[in-house]
């Protein structure tokens, strides 16, 4: 089918009705619809078409910005700052704004992915066989490297063999549960925080 395209006198002609400059030096309010034109009117909010909204957390560092998530059939479609948290008042800064895009990536790794010892392919593996296969290791590399006593008879109890290395998205809350645990629970002496460094 022919598209038939008006002459440039009447495409010039539309384009100045819908224009809104010379509606607003003519002296029509920018705050009336003289600031508006034909597409304007037809865009909509994305968060119309959801048909659920869900609150969350954003995750990208320990502040703990609230966020509110729309979805449409289950799935996100707006993530946009809580005004109800006091945290952040409805603001997001440019990671949270963000977040919409990292959650729905292709990119994104969300199943558990295992590389043996000298290969060079990755292996999907259940979640609970990952979690399970860490405290094995940990437990070999804390038993295979723990401390009792220094040489010297001095009662140190630790091991150099595990390190953590914790990052900027956990609180101090959680900075506090990990180095009780890792520390005073496994001996771990090398406890770091990747927002320190």
């Amino acid at each position: 089918m022919k598209r038939i395209r008006r002459p440039l006198r009447d495409r010039v002609a539309g384009f100045i009705d819908d224009w809104s400059l010379p509606r607003q030096l003519a002296g029509q309010s920018v705050t009336a619809d003289a600031a508006s034109s034909r597409m304007s009117r037809r865009l909509r909010p994305r968060v119309e078409q959801a048909d659920r909204v869900g609150t969350s957390i954003c995750p990208f560092c320990a502040v703990g910005c609230a966020q509110l998530v729309y979805a449409k059939n289950g799935k996100p479609i707006h993530i946009e700052g809580d005004p109800r948290s006091p945290v952040n008042q409805g603001t997001l800064c440019p990671k949270g704004g963000g977040t919409l895009g990292m959650l729905l990536s292709e990119q994104r790794i969300n199943r558990a992915l295992y590389r043996a010892p000298h290969s060079s392919t990755w292996e999907q593996r259940p979640l609970d066989w990952a979690m399970e296969r860490v405290a094995q290791n940990v437990k070999q590399t804390r038993d295979e490297t723990f401390v009792e006593r220094l040489p010297d008879g001095t009662t140190v109890n630790h091991t150099l063999g595990i390190g953590s290395l914790g990052g900027a998205t956990l609180d101090n809350e959680e900075n506090y549960l990990i180095k009780k645990l890792l520390g005073g629970g496994l001996g771990v002496v090398n406890i770091e925080n990747q927002a320190r460094i």
